[in-house]
């Protein structure tokens, strides 16, 4: 059924969307945009921090203060190949992940050409296709019954359950390869712009909470076969010490480039999922 793929394609693309970084495909063909030619070293003899250090403290700075904020409203837009998906809505991740987001898909065969919405709540997400499929509204996806179609859809588990705008903000600390791009305006804030590149192996044991050492492995395997190599994170963040912006980038057998915006902390967010008799389970789940 064409409305069930279609469904399908958008709760992988919304993944991403969310802030988590998506591992499934893609590579990196050193675009010039990333950061990994930082390097780390000790201070200076005035005993001021080098750059890499600076760029480190100030990142984990934002971490904690857009932690700290537990929701916002979220904007941007993905491209996956020929399609565009412009999505908005708000996130809260107080106590697990809870979001709305109204997502519109141009180019491709996937094109919908109206408004989806799609629900988080810790245990599914929800996409309503606007269309009846077999009498229902809904498609769930269940996290713990992606979790048994093998390592890329428990580490999908993992990513959305604990998923939060500074999951990218982490992911460039903990690599460790980060550089300062400067300062830029963003919607009228004025940011500083930090990029690095994280493999995307790499990612995956960083993300991974409950996938066994072989099911890494096995992950590696897929991801090398796709041309999954490294992903590049470009992070805005704001006089505030929040995070503003976020764009990430991966190459391959099939380019991503997925722009998020945060505004608003704070905001009130409230997901209800929707009625059990208006739902039906996603295709091999």
């Amino acid at each position: 059924m064409r409305s069930t793929r279609i469904a399908a394609a958008v709760a992988a693309g919304v993944v991403m969307m969310a802030g988590l970084t998506a591992c499934n495909s893609g590579g990196d063909k050193s675009n010039g945009t990333g950061g990994g030619s930082t390097s780390g070293g000790s201070n200076d003899a005035a005993g001021a921090k080098s750059p890499l250090d600076a760029a480190l403290a100030s990142l984990k700075t934002a971490s904690q203060q857009t932690g700290e904020k537990k929701s916002a409203q979220i904007d941007g837009t993905q491209k996956m190949g020929p399609v565009t998906r412009t999505m908005k809505g708000a996130m809260d991740w107080s106590n697990g992940t809870n979001m709305t987001l109204d997502i519109t898909t141009t180019g491709g065969a996937m094109a919908t050409g109206k408004p989806m919405k799609a629900l988080y709540t810790p245990q599914a997400m929800y996409v309503n296709m606007g269309m009846p499929m077999g009498g229902k509204s809904w498609i769930k996806y269940d996290y713990a019954a992606l979790a048994k179609q093998g390592p890329a859809g428990a580490l999908m588990k993992d990513a959305i359950q604990n998923n939060d705008p500074v999951k990218s903000v982490n992911l460039l600390i903990a690599s460790g390869k980060v550089q300062e791009a400067g300062k830029e305006d963003v919607r009228g804030v004025q940011a500083t712009h930090y990029t690095g590149k994280v493999a995307v192996a790499e990612m995956a044991r960083m993300q991974s909470k409950s996938l066994s050492e072989a099911d890494l492995k096995a992950l590696e395997v897929q991801l090398k076969k796709v041309g999954a190599t490294t992903e590049t994170i470009d992070l805005w963040i704001g006089p505030d010490n929040t995070l503003v912006k976020k764009r990430e980038q991966v190459d391959g057998q099939q380019p991503q480039d997925s722009t998020v915006f945060y505004s608003n902390y704070g905001t009130k967010v409230t997901v209800t999922p929707p009625p059990a008799g208006d739902t039906m389970a996603a295709p091999g789940t």
